[in-house]
């Protein structure tokens, strides 16, 4: 990258924005926010889902043919927001990623090692008081543990 002297504004943006969404309700105002800011910057757009395996195992098996209905429901839930991301010319690439594990492992092992994005955004938190402090917060792992900027949204 150039000195900061040379730099145009275009130059200071993200070229990648990973967004981890879960499914709650705040998932439409993070997925939008990251809509805006793709297009602002002219960057790519991989949106992100796990499917928690911990909260399935705990019925003691691990009930597989769930899944594809899981996956299908989120899916469903982005369509419209995704097929309008998709039709803005500013955002070169929009892909969305649904996997299946421990959501912590899962989203650095799976998606964010793959992917490098220089952004995430997230959510500040989708889970219940309860759970949040028995399972610790996503939007800390994703800070603590990613390599590039980490916007939370609230």
């Amino acid at each position: 990258m150039a000195d900061n002297a040379t730099q145009s504004y275009q130059d200071l943006g993200y070229d990648k924005i990973f967004v981890s969404l879960d499914g709650s309700d705040q998932q439409d105002k993070v997925l939008d926010r990251a809509i805006v800011m793709a297009a602002n910057d002219s960057a790519e757009l991989y949106i992100g889902h796990v499917i928690d395996s911990t909260a399935l195992e705990a019925a003691g098996t691990f009930p597989v043919d769930v899944i594809p209905s899981l996956e299908k429901a989120f899916r469903e839930s982005i369509a419209e927001k995704v097929a309008h991301a998709k039709a803005i010319p500013d955002i070169p690439k929009v892909e969305v990623l649904v996997r299946v594990g421990r959501i912590r492992e899962t989203l650095k092992d799976e998606m964010l090692d793959v992917i490098n994005p220089d952004l995430v955004i997230c959510g500040a938190r989708g889970l219940s008081s309860i759970k949040y402090a028995i399972l610790g917060s996503i939007s800390t792992f994703l800070t603590r543990n990613t390599d590039c900027d980490t916007l939370i949204i609230k």
